[in-house]
C-alpha cells in the first residue's frame, strides 16, 4: 500500500504542475467552452473557459505510468510494469477520440465536432481490442463476479465478449453525460476509481491498485482546477478518458456488475437522458426540467457546489455499500 500512496502523490504533483502550464496555453489559444443557448442560463458565464483540460490527466497518467514502469523495472518487477501498460494504452485511446472531437469543435470551429458515427466506431474499435486483450492476452477468462451473492459465474465467450464491450461503451458515455457541472464528473469518478483501487488491493491485484493510484492522483490534481468556478473544463478528452479508466479496471477485476452500485449516479444520469428523449418524442412533454439529471436539480434552484457535494456524498455511500457486498 505504501507504494500505491507514493505513486498517487507523484501523479498528483505532476498533474498540478501540468495544470499550471497547460491552462494558460489553452487560454492563449482561445480553446474556450461553447455553451448551449438552451442550457441553464447560469452556464453562459462559462463561455470561453479553457476546455480540453483532459489532456492534463492524459499527460499526467503517461508520465506517471512511465515513471512507475521504469522504477518497477529497476527493482526486478518487469512483469508488473508490462501489465499496466495496456491499461494506459486503452485510456489514451479513449482520450484521443475525445481530443479529436474537442479539437474539431474548439480549434477548427466545427460545431458538429467528430461525427457521432465516427466517434462510436472509434470507441467500439478500442473496446473490442481491450476485451480481446483481456481474454486472449491477459488470460483472465470470462468469469464475472456477482455482488451480494459473492460468487463468480463463467460466461460463454459469445456472451462475455459483447457484454464486456457494452460495459466499456456504456461507462464512457455515462461519464461523458455526467460532465456538465464544474467538478461533478471528476469528483464522482475519483471516488469510484478509489473504490475500485481499494477492491484491487483487497483482492491482491497489484497491477490494478498501482494503475488506479496513478489515475486517482492525476484526476485529483486536475480537480483542483476544475472545482467551481472552474479554471478549466475536461471536455470529451477527459470524460471519455475517465470512462476508459473505470471500465478498464472493473473488467480486469471481473466485476462489471459492481458499477450498478458504486456508479449509480452516472447510471441514473444516463437513464434520465433516455427517459427524457423517449417521453418527449412520444408526448411532446418533458419529465425533467432538463436532462441529464444534474441540470434538473440546477434549474430547481441547486447551485453547482451543492450538486457536486450531494452527488459525491451519495457516490461515497454507494462505494461503501459496494465494498460491503463484494
Amino acid at each position: 500500500m505504501n507504494f500505491e500512496i507514493e505513486v498517487l502523490l507523484v501523479s498528483f504533483v505532476i498533474s498540478i504542475i501540468l495544470g499550471m502550464i497547460t491552462i494558460p496555453i489553452l487560454r492563449k489559444l482561445k480553446v474556450g467552452q461553447i455553451e448551449r443557448d438552451d442550457g441553464p442560463a447560469s452556464h453562459l458565464k462559462k463561455q470561453g473557459t479553457p476546455t480540453m483540460g483532459g489532456i492534463i490527466i492524459i499527460i499526467s497518467m503517461i508520465i506517471g505510468t512511465i515513471v512507475t514502469a521504469v522504477y518497477l523495472c529497476t527493482t526486478n518487477q518487469e512483469a508488473l510494469a508490462q501489465q499496466i501498460i495496456p491499461m494506459l494504452l486503452l485510456t489514451i485511446g479513449f482520450g484521443a477520440i475525445g481530443f479529436i472531437d474537442d479539437y474539431k469543435k474548439l480549434v477548427l470551429k466545427n460545431t458538429e465536432g467528430l461525427k457521432p458515427s465516427y466517434k462510436m466506431l472509434g470507441l467500439l474499435v478500442i473496446s473490442v481490442a481491450y476485451v480481446l486483450y483481456l481474454v486472449e492476452g491477459a488470460k483472465i477468462g470470462t468469469q464475472t463476479y456477482i455482488p451480494i451473492l459473492k460468487t463468480y459465474i463463467v460466461l460463454p465467450m459469445y456472451v462475455y465478449v459483447p457484454a464486456a464491450i457494452c460495459v466499456v461503451l456504456a461507462t464512457t458515455n455515462a461519464i461523458n453525460l455526467t460532465d456538465g457541472v464544474d467538478g461533478l464528473s471528476s469528483s464522482i469518478s475519483v471516488i469510484i476509481i478509489t473504490c475500485l483501487t481499494v477492491i484491487a488491493m483487497l483482492r491482491g491485484v497489484v497491477e490494478m491498485s498501482v494503475f488506479g493510484s496513478i489515475a486517482i492522483g492525476s484526476i485529483l490534481g486536475f480537480l483542483i482546477f476544475n472545482l467551481h468556478p472552474a479554471k478549466v473544463i475536461m471536455g470529451d478528452t477527459g470524460s471519455l478518458l475517465i470512462g476508459g479508466i473505470i471500465s478498464a479496471i472493473v473488467l480486469y477485476l471481473k466485476m462489471p456488475l459492481i458499477l450498478l452500485i458504486i456508479a449509480l449516479i452516472p447510471v441514473v444520469e444516463t437513464i434520465s437522458v433516455i427517459m427524457q428523449v423517449a417521453y418527449f418524442k412520444k408526448t411532446g412533454k418533458r419529465i425533467f426540467k432538463m436532462a441529464p439529471l444534474h441540470h434538473h436539480f440546477e434549474l430547481s434552484g441547486w447551485n453547482e457546489n451543492k450538486i457536486v457535494i450531494v452527488f459525491s456524498i451519495v457516490t461515497l455511500i454507494l462505494c461503501v455499500i459496494g465494498l460491503k457486498v463484494i
